[in-house]
This record gives structure tokens, C-alpha cells and sequence, in this order.
């Protein structure tokens, strides 16, 4: 009875470590954001504010991008400039009309993301977790996808 008991509290503890691995937190809606969503694939990850006018005139191309992009092994994410959390980031993202995935927490770190004082920034990381193109100022849809086929041809 005890080897079973054992055996018991060894998968329900590797099922519960298997669930923190490197989670990146929550999305605007409060949503777990699982390592799987970032981990091996490229990303595109953009930095954003409310205030930001370029911001708000790229982030049309964003969601036009995420949804290309939505088969293919290539995130677009979004990270708020300013940090707001909660209602606040939820709020911004709607009234911007954001429809790709804004990290609650920002992965700079991680990723080691150099950190810009103008906006917007574009970050395209590959599937290794590298940085491997910083881009400043307003992006067309077209604009990243050619830079990114272009990076991913170069790989």
C-alpha cells in the first residue's frame, strides 16, 4: 500500500511541477500565457502605449500580422510600455483595439531584450530565444513578415 501511495504522490507532483516550467505569466485577460505559446517558435514582440500615436496607427498591422501568422510556428505579442496591470492593461488593449496576445508580464529579461526609450519597438526573436532584429518606428504587416522570412532564410 505504501509503494502505491508513493508512486500516487510522485505522478500528481510531476504533473503539478510539469504545469511551472516557464510560464510568462498572464495575458490582458488574465489568462495563463503556458511556455508552449513563446518556447521554440520565432516571436514578434512589440512594445506599446496608450499615449504612443505611432503606436496606435501599427497596431492594425499587428493584428493583421497575427493573423497570417496564426498556422505558422511565429508568435506576435505585445508588451505595455508603461507596465499597467490588470483592468488597466485589459482596458488599454480594448480601447487600442488590440487582438494579439499583450504579456501582463514583460519577458525583456528573459530574452534579454534590450530596453528602448522610444516607441514603437519591434523585437524578432528567433526559436532559440535570441534576439535577432530590434526595429524602431511604425511596421507595416508586409514590412516584419519580409523581415522575418528574411531572417528565418538566413537561420
Amino acid at each position: 500500500m505504501n509503494r502505491r501511495l508513493a508512486a500516487t504522490l510522485v505522478i500528481i507532483g510531476t504533473l503539478l511541477l510539469g504545469g511551472c516550467g516557464n510560464d510568462y505569466g498572464v495575458d490582458q485577460n488574465g489568462r495563463k500565457v503556458a511556455a508552449e505559446r513563446l518556447d521554440k517558435q520565432w516571436l514578434v514582440l512589440n512594445y506599446w502605449a496608450e499615449w504612443c500615436g505611432p503606436c496606435r496607427t501599427e497596431i492594425p498591422e499587428l493584428n493583421a500580422l497575427a493573423e497570417q501568422l496564426k498556422d505558422k510556428n511565429i508568435g506576435v505579442f505585445g508588451v505595455n510600455f508603461d507596465n499597467v496591470q490588470g483592468e488597466e492593461l485589459k482596458s488599454a488593449s480594448e480601447k487600442l483595439g488590440i487582438g494579439f496576445t499583450v504579456l501582463a508580464q514583460d519577458p525583456a529579461e528573459l530574452f534579454e531584450v534590450p530596453r528602448s526609450e522610444a516607441l514603437p519597438v519591434t523585437y524578432i526573436i528567433d526559436d532559440k530565444g535570441k534576439v535577432r532584429e530590434q526595429l524602431m518606428g511604425e511596421k507595416t504587416a508586409a514590412g516584419l513578415l519580409a523581415k522575418l522570412e528574411a531572417l528565418q532564410a538566413r537561420n
